[in-house]
């Protein structure tokens, strides 16, 4: 971990935030090998910042130890070119062993992912991220999806939590998170709080998150394929709207209509494409399932058609 705030190092690179998939071998154990591989690839390609073990890294799928271990993988393969952004997630008690481990194992930040089953109260939802953030030293970003959907209220309240540094908006309500923008910056107008586009493919929304003001963003085509995140990333940030355009209509919405055909497929098709790259990350594990071979071959002539995209845009 650096000496410098985690929300400087995520704003002074300019580039797609990347979550890198978690890799296994063929008998399912981690392969860590493998996984700083596919680290050192992300960051050689150009990445902001690794997100490591947070929902296209499967969390779910690990114990705290396998955790541990991948969180400081992550770390030693990063040596501080960028920041390293852990998981953590369950109720409060895990969720706060967990960001121990990644304090442990070197790691500059946290997701914040919601919590597990129950759906809580904004007061307790309150409760729940200020026992996180004050669990270690760690900044915190929130992560609101699911079951942890906020009311701007709520966030000016966790934007003054120690520690809490953003938002990371998983719920998709372009109208809420106006709102959210608005409370924030009127009541706390000398407060640099970030908002992150956390959406499944959040490249599809890239556009209107722009338009409020929103342009950090989690990009899962970076796992995949980084040339064609960055150079949409790239369009995106320029205002170059008629490379945008020409992405989205020829290869990110048709592969949101790939994603949409199987349960999962935001992770098991993430993983497929790493795979399809060159890289054996081995495939997700319970209760994920593989994508159909149909719908690889899919992603594979879906990638192919986007760099075709980029060899003859203007």
């Amino acid at each position: 971990m650096t000496s410098a705030p985690l929300a400087a190092r995520l704003t002074r690179v300019q580039g797609p935030l990347f979550f890198p998939v978690t890799a296994y071998g063929p008998d399912g154990a981690l392969d860590l090998d493998v996984f700083r591989a596919h680290v050192r690839s992300g960051i050689d390609s150009g990445a902001a910042a690794v997100f490591a073990c947070c929902g296209t890294g499967e969390f779910h799928a690990l114990t705290p130890e396998e955790f541990g271990d991948c969180i400081a993988a992550a770390v030693a393969e990063t040596a501080g070119e960028v920041p390293v952004v852990a998981g953590a997630g369950y109720g409060t008690a895990l969720a706060v062993q967990y960001a121990k481990i990644a304090e442990a194992a070197g790691a500059d930040g946290l997701l914040a992912m919601p919590p597990y089953l129950v759906v809580a109260d904004q007061a307790g939802l309150l409760r729940h991220y200020t026992a996180l953030a004050a669990a270690t030293s760690l900044d915190v970003i929130v992560y609101q999806r699911d079951n942890a959907v906020f009311t701007p209220e709520t966030v000016v309240e966790l934007a003054q939590v120690d520690g809490i540094i953003g938002l990371k908006d998983g719920y998709g309500d372009l109208d809420l998170m106006q709102r959210i923008v608005g409370a924030v910056r009127r009541e706390l107008p000398d407060q640099d709080f970030l908002y992150f586009n956390g959406l499944p493919t959040a490249e599809l929304t890239g556009l209107a998150y722009r338009g409020i003001g929103i342009t950090l963003y989690s990009s899962a085509v970076f796992a995949f394929a980084p040339d064609l995140a960055l150079a949409f990333y790239r369009a995106l940030m320029t205002g170059d709207d008629k490379t945008v355009n020409r992405l989205l209509d020829g290869f990110y919405v048709p592969l949101v209509e790939l994603r949409r055909l199987g349960r999962g497929y935001a992770v098991s098709l993430v993983k497929a494409g790493v795979r399809l790259g060159g890289l054996d990350v081995g495939e997700v594990r319970p209760p994920l399932s593989e994508p159909l071979d149909a719908h690889i071959k899919a992603l594979a002539a879906l990638i192919e058609r986007g760099r075709s995209l980029l060899e003859g845009g203007a």
